[in-house]
């Protein structure tokens, strides 16, 4: 993620805007700078005292910190601060405050704030300690606490995780005081007189009993990363579905060598949602406290490493600190830094808003519709047939590109003699229907692979189309044994991407039960990188004998049985090897080389620019503009041109260039003058987002320069992008020693130049006007 950007504010289409609007409004206003850390006021030793182990919430333009301990003493005040005014003060608050605790929770619901159990007692003397179970209410409009009297058998808990949805409080895992738990409990928020707490009863891939874990909800789904589990602590990230009650862990398998991994394991960390994204910071981490901030999308199921703005002022490392999100910020207050030292700061960290890359979902669909197929795949002995697109396949799979080629010239071949016959016959009198097939469009393209059957070479194919494949489901042992038969595939067709995806999936769902029916297909398809994975499984000593007590070992063919005999036996030497991992090129890299060459042979449109061709693929088009799917589909024009226009504008070639680059691989860099031209290019030609407008109002407002503010001018006027041209007008005049000797003030045109002598004049003043007059 680029860190020398701003805040783009969501910029949504004007579906009601006609073509005979006149003018670009871009609704330029204070920008912050995405990715940045800002130092904000700490709050007084005599407001609050420095603290961790507590809580914060935030309503409406607040952020309320309860509880936690400053190293001495438990806390039970409440403090408020005001983010547009950056001042702290103590909360008014009325009637009974929960007693001073730590590691307790606290959530907003309504117009209240919810606080729930947590560790009480009195640390200093180490006496009276225990875990509570108790529910206040906070009502922030008359500062009013009052505690909720509530029937059941919830065990009481601290550093647990707590989360608000469907208007009730979820309770979730902790420690009771001798044991860590995972049980969930839930309670109604609605009424305080009907109240009750109730247990909900899990399934699937719960996690372990942990505590000092954050929660998160997004997209109607509540994740837990990490935390004090004993043993069993992991870096998992797991995901409860609210209206199933299923838990599901996240796996990590699908994340290539080279790409950014999970944080590392750790506990009394932070994690909050903003759009699709969960923000994990701080925590201990096999004892450091590292300060780096994680990113995980949801959508895409990966991780990244934020990297902040260069103007940033980083938090050091920190647990047990709190943290809250307030419109497109979040605020990370206290915590426990170096040396056991408690920290009374507040740092703000400024998000980027911008809408996600849709290039993967948009060629996926592609594959899943089989609009605009091209060619036919005819697959292994029974000759099944598979639709795809030849654009997506040949940038992707250079051992397909070649069958494509080879399958092509035979069909030229074919056509050549056909008409040679068509020839002959015309000349000797023969009739011939003149509709026949070529009113009926170019025939499909039939490319013969005898060893692919046509599933794993569909899974196949859908990688080659979104650079993913779907992960084995659990206990299905024929899911994995059909990964087995892609990996096989990917051997052939030399795919080194989607090797590594099929080794690490399969590894990863090795397990006691299908251990030994994937050994036995990987001595058959002759894996051996995975015959090798699954005889070290087999002969690990917690996993032994119970393999060996299966009937499946029974029925085992004898040199395999022999094979694990002998390792267990005599195991052979551990080889490392030093050489890098060969992960492939990814979707983006290949669609990017393709719009660059690799792609000239297989074009089968011409864009015409301002009666300037420019050859391209129509399924990629179609894939990513339903302005371009909607023309292939229905008004296909006979000569195989198009004429490039947004609205009435017709835009630069650099422009153009810049649109395509999006189009073939979601690209957003470019000048800022490309921007302008491209604003209205998402509405226009029915992009799956408005993620390049976004980027073209942020590109617009934050890099006009001196060096480029004459080529923005010029886009600004053809544009009719009446703010920016204004925008320029004023750079240019009030910098216009150093724009003077630019040599593209020279070649601008007359219109333009006298723009530029109409704003001078404006600026000057009647004094300055008459000094210039006696100078004369």
């Amino acid at each position: 993620m680029s860190c020398k950007s701003k805040v783009a504010p969501s910029v949504d289409f004007d579906h009601s805007c006609s073509d005979s609007v006149e003018y670009l409004t871009l609704n330029f206003g204070p920008f912050e700078t995405v990715h940045r850390w800002r130092r904000l006021p700490p709050c007084d030793e005599f407001v609050g005292a420095r603290r961790s182990k507590h809580t914060v919430v935030a309503y409406r333009d607040a952020i309320y910190v309860f509880g936690g301990d400053n190293g001495k003493n438990m806390l039970n005040d409440l403090l408020r601060f005001d983010v547009k005014d950056c001042s702290w003060c103590r909360a008014f608050t009325t009637g009974t405050p929960p007693a001073p605790r730590y590691h307790h929770s606290a959530v907003v619901y309504g117009s209240s704030m919810f606080v729930f159990g947590g560790y009480t007692g009195d640390i200093y003397s180490n006496s009276n300690l225990k875990n509570k179970n108790d529910l206040f209410e906070y009502k922030f409009a008359t500062g009013q606490w009052t505690e909720w009297k509530v029937e059941g058998r919830l065990v009481a808990r601290s550093a647990h995780g707590a989360t608000v949805y469907n208007d009730k409080l979820w309770i979730f895992a902790g420690y009771d005081g001798n044991a860590r738990l995972n049980d969930m409990w839930t309670i109604s928020l609605q009424d305080r007189e009907q109240a009750l707490w109730e247990e909900i009863e899990q399934s699937g891939e719960i996690p372990p009993s942990c505590c000092n874990f954050p929660v998160a909800v997004c997209r109607d789904k509540m994740f837990v990363f990490s935390g004090q589990s004993g043993a069993k602590i992991t870096n998992n990230l797991f995901q409860f579905e609210f209206k199933g009650h299923i838990w599901t862990r996240i796996p990590t398998e699908h994340l290539l060598r080279g790409s950014p991994p999970p944080p590392q394991r750790r506990y009394g960390h932070t994690m909050v949602a903003f759009d699709r994204h969960l923000y994990v910071f701080g925590g201990a981490a096999d004892n450091t406290l590292p300060n780096e901030l994680h990113c995980y999308d949801v959508d895409s199921q990966t991780w990244e490493v934020i990297h902040p703005s260069t103007d940033s002022e980083m938090p050091s490392g920190r647990l047990f600190h709190a943290a809250a999100v307030i419109h497109d910020a979040m605020y990370i207050f206290g915590g426990t830094v170096d040396n056991n030292v408690r920290s009374g700061e507040m740092y703000r960290f400024q998000f980027s808003c911008y809408p996600k890359c849709t290039l993967h979902e948009d060629y996926g669909k592609l594959w899943e519709n089989r609009q605009f197929c091209d060619v036919e795949f005819i697959l292994g002995e029974r000759e099944e047939k598979v639709l795809g697109h030849i654009a997506i396949v040949t940038a992707r799979c250079k051992w397909l590109r070649k069958k494509i080629l080879q399958a092509r010239d035979r069909q030229k071949q074919k056509s050549k003699l056909e008409c040679n016959e068509e020839s002959e016959e015309t000349g000797s009198g023969s009739q011939k229907d003149s509709s026949g097939k070529s009113s009926r469009g170019p025939p499909l393209l039939e490319v013969s692979i005898r060893e692919a059957d046509a599933q794993p070479f569909e899974v196949l194919m859908q990688f080659l189309y979104t650079d993913k494949i779907q992960y084995p489901r659990r206990g299905h042992v024929q899911d994995v044994l059909l990964i087995m038969d892609v990996y096989k595939l990917a051997l052939s067709f030399k795919l080194s991407r989607l090797e590594q995806l099929c080794v690490q999936y399969i590894e990863a769902s090795v397990d006691l039960q299908n251990v030994l029916s994937v050994c036995e297909n990987a001595n058959k398809l002759q894996l051996d990188q995975l015959k090798e994975h699954c005889l070290n499984f087999v002969v690990k000593e917690s996993h032994f004998n119970q393999v060996i007590m299966t009937k499946e070992f029974e029925h085992l063919s004898t040199p395999l049985i022999v094979e694990i005999v002998r390792r267990k036996q005599q195991p052979p030497p551990r080889v490392y090897s030093d050489q890098p991992v060969d992960i492939g090129t990814s979707l983006v890299q290949d669609m990017k080389a393709y719009l660059e060459g690799a792609g000239h042979e297989f074009c089968d449109i011409i864009l015409l620019l301002d009666g300037h061709p420019r050859p391209a693929h129509k399924a990629i088009l179609a894939a990513r503009s339903s302005y371009f799917e909607a023309m292939f589909r229905s008004f296909m024009p006979e000569d195989g041109q198009v004429n490039i226009s947004i609205g009435e504008m017709v835009p630069s070639t650099q422009a153009f260039e810049s649109m395509l680059r999006y189009i073939y691989y979601g690209d957003v860099n470019m000048p800022p003058e490309d921007s302008l031209y491209l604003f209205a290019a998402p509405y226009y030609y029915g992009f799956s987002n408005n993620r390049l407008q976004a980027y073209c109002k942020q590109n617009l407002e934050m890099n006009v320069t001196v060096e480029n503010v004459l080529q923005i001018l010029e886009a600004a006027d053809k544009t009719q992008a009446l703010d920016m041209k204004k925008h320029c007008l004023h750079i240019i005049v009030h910098q216009f020693t150093k724009v003077s000797k630019l040599p593209n003030l020279r070649s601008l045109s007359q219109p333009l130049l006298l723009d530029i002598i109409d704003s001078l004049a404006s600026h000057i003043s009647d004094k300055q006007c008459t000094e210039m007059s006696s100078d004369i």
